[in-house]
């Protein structure tokens, strides 16, 4: 049955409505649809398109050598440090032994009126109770006699007031010690006076 004729002439059919889909996500396979998908660049080794294949190496190989370069300087901050720490602790221990041997270095005529009250005979017990306690605490803080007859003559730590010859030595040793030295640590606060004994000339013979 064809379509009615109006007056004036045939009617026109109307356009087909045409339902595009575009959605991006295809409902049935849940994935994106080919139009929407990110295009994927070749890798190509050289002069192909696309990104070159040498530079991802290239930026590696860079950030490798800043990180060697940040680890040397690290490690020679701490080796500065590390030197910095072990000087100021030397400083520190030699500036001690000073202020220890100076304030020795003073008590020093204490310690020679003692040995000469022992020289002149039994000393009262209140004196030699404080004398005894005065050389512990002098000793705890490092101070050491030195000069004993019979020991090497050593000019770096006695002073030889007298010498003489005896053939019961054959090198130059302290024989009488006069005055007692003192050292504390490697500082010496005075050598010992002593009276040095050598052995005899001996004529090389011709």
């Amino acid at each position: 049955m064809s379509p009615p004729k109006s007056a004036d002439g045939p009617r026109k059919q109307p356009p087909p409505i045409v339902i595009r889909d575009k959605r991006r996500i295809d409902p049935v396979t849940l994935e994106l649809r080919p139009g929407d998908r990110p295009p994927q660049h070749a890798e190509t080794g050289g002069g192909g398109s696309g990104r070159p294949g040498g530079a991802p190496a290239a930026g590696a190989a860079a950030v490798h050598e800043r990180l060697a370069e940040r680890t040397a300087d690290v490690q020679r901050i701490k080796a500065e440090y590390d030197n910095y720490r072990k000087r100021v602790q030397r400083d520190r221990l030699a500036i001690r032994e000073i202020a220890v041997a100076n304030v020795l270095g003073g008590l020093l005529p204490v310690l020679d009126a003692i040995d000469q009250a022992r020289e002149h005979g039994p000393v009262d017990p209140a004196l030699r109770a404080v004398a005894d306690l005065l050389e512990t605490q002098l000793a705890v803080l490092g101070l050491q006699e030195i000069g004993t007859p019979g020991e090497p003559f050593d000019p770096t730590r006695h002073e030889a007031i007298s010498c003489q010859r005896s053939d019961k030595v054959d090198q130059p040793t302290c024989t009488t010690v006069h005055r007692p030295g003192y050292t504390v640590g490697q500082h010496l606060l005075r050598p010992a006076q002593v009276t040095v004994s050598e052995p005899p000339d001996r004529e090389e013979p011709g």
